[in-house]
């Protein structure tokens, strides 16, 4: 196949993308967006190779949502801040923090359909309510780890910990999922 027909393909199946696809997409393109700016604007020195690295795997996240692209972008921006940011959280960390979620949860959607393919409301419904908590937890998540952080109450570990795990639970529950495995 020649590059020609490759291009050509790949542009069919883009007017032939499902409204579901090209949400999840746009979802990924500016959270990702968000992920980088965010940590760029604020006073620390973010490092230089967190752009570099970040912006063409974020054009990949957006192209190829079934790849490997969005973990390693989550990694190159989580690591950038691991590495450089003060240990407080802040407005930008949340940020940045709600930014990487929606990227984590848009590709986990996107990369399960072609993107020529077609997905009914109900799957797209059934993605955004345990996305929604996701992201709404993240923030509640954050604010309990920095009270319990500043507050010196020993097991602070496990008291986020805890709330991790309740989040995580309340996400899978919202999803449908059952502890037995069947529908």
């Amino acid at each position: 196949m020649t590059v020609a027909d490759r291009i050509s393909r790949w542009l069919a199946e883009l007017r032939a993308s499902g409204q579901a696809s090209l949400l999840a997409r746009t979802v990924i393109a500016v959270a990702g967006a968000i992920a980088l700016l965010v940590p760029a604007i604020q006073p620390w020195d973010e490092l230089d190779l967190v752009p570099v690295l970040g912006i063409p795997l974020l054009v990949a996240c957006v192209v190829l949502p079934d790849s490997a692209a969005a973990l390693a972008f989550l990694v190159v921006v989580a690591g950038g801040w691991v590495i450089r940011a003060p240990a407080d959280i802040g407005v930008g960390v949340v940020v940045t923090a709600i930014a990487l979620v929606a990227v984590h949860l848009a590709s986990a959607f996107a990369g399960q359909i072609p993107s020529f393919g077609r997905v009914g409301r109900g799957a797209l419904r059934r993605w955004l309510l345990p996305a929604s908590i996701a992201i709404g937890l993240a923030p509640v998540v954050g604010i309990g780890a920095a009270l319990v952080r500043g507050a010196d109450v020993p097991g602070s570990l496990l008291v986020t910990v805890a709330a991790l795990a309740a989040a995580t639970v309340a996400i899978w529950f919202a999803a449908g999922q059952t502890l037995s495995g069947r529908d």
